[in-house]
């Protein structure tokens, strides 16, 4: 028996994860993500973790097959690591720097596209082809899969799907600085903007007027008791999650759409709410992709991490 392991970088906390060949989760861990000094420390601590794991589990390096791992930046098919903001990178070869800390092969991907692959391999969009990846959280992310492969782009920023521009008479400033980007509308930060100006342009008495720190949750909580203007936000949402999917699956054509992220915990509802606007928009062809949750949580960065070592070192 083969193993490895997939690793998901976060900004404050790195998740290790043990698995065999056949895609079984053994054991998993975090360390914190040291972010001084330009982030100086952070792969050695991983590559010192996971050395640490070996030598307690008496595992035999020889039947390491390699090290997976996402990182939160545009990160190409060769390793390549173009910024992470957040962790005070710069331009450099992650996969390369890794795997002489480590002594295991390494394969890197950006942390949204491997989480898809996580989800493609052992979640919500298992048994499929070819696959759109959601994640609707403080901003909107994602990953595409096409026939089994995970979607890099010539500069590792393929799938950034959160800045498609859906409006462009849009006059506030995304994060990324276009305007009118599918984040300013679809993220849980953008159904709270939709929300504060439905509620300037209204006099309507509402639940959502008495709530004075308005979040994603309780808009959709609020919508599930019956009160019309969150019904009204949330049918704006659905119409400009509709949009942005169809254009999306246009394109790719997928046998399934995966969302995940915390806006997905509403469930259900959430489906249901888009589904009628995705058909509106949608080429006929394409009509077919049915719509699922994510199921693997926040495991889904470490299953698609090991994912791209096994496909790249496994055989």
């Amino acid at each position: 028996m083969k193993y490895g392991f997939g690793v998901d970088l976060g900004g404050t906390t790195v998740k290790i994860a043990f698995f065999d060949e056949t895609g079984l989760m053994m054991d998993k861990w975090e360390i914190p993500t040291v972010t001084a000094n330009g982030g100086s420390r952070i792969l050695p601590d991983i590559a010192a973790s996971i050395q640490q794991f070996i030598q307690q589990k008496t595992i035999d390096p020889a039947s390491v097959i390699g090290v997976g791992i996402g990182v939160p930046g545009p990160v190409n098919s060769k390793g390549i690591v173009n910024k992470c903001i957040n962790l005070g990178w710069g331009v450099f070869n992650i996969a390369e720097e890794l795997s002489r800390l480590v002594g295991f092969p390494v394969k890197a991907g950006n942390d949204a596209n491997v989480a898809a692959l996580g989800e493609y391999w052992k979640g919500g969009g298992k048994g499929c082809d070819n696959m759109v990846f959601v994640t609707l959280g403080t901003g909107v992310g994602g990953g595409i899969v096409i026939e089994g492969k995970l979607l890099h782009g010539a500069h590792g920023s393929g799938a950034e799907i959160g800045h498609m521009v859906l409006n462009r008479d849009e006059t506030v400033p995304c994060n990324c600085g276009k305007k009118g980007c599918v984040e300013q509308y679809c993220s849980a930060t953008g159904i709270v903007s939709l929300a504060n100006k439905a509620l300037a342009a209204t006099d309507e008495v509402t639940v959502l007027r008495t709530n004075d720190a308005l979040t994603c949750k309780y808009i959709f909580d609020s919508a599930k008791a019956g009160d019309g203007l969150a019904l009204q936000v949330l049918d704006q949402f659905y119409r400009y999650m509709g949009e942005f999917l169809g254009n999306l699956c246009d394109v790719v054509d997928p046998d399934a759409v995966v969302l995940g992220g915390g806006v997905s915990k509403a469930g259900q509802v959430l489906l249901d709410g888009i589904r009628p606007y995705f058909d509106l928009y949608v080429f006929h062809a394409a009509r077919g992709a049915r719509f699922e949750l994510a199921s693997l949580g926040n495991d889904a960065g470490a299953y698609g991490a090991f994912k791209l070592a096994l496909d790249s070192f496994g055989n």
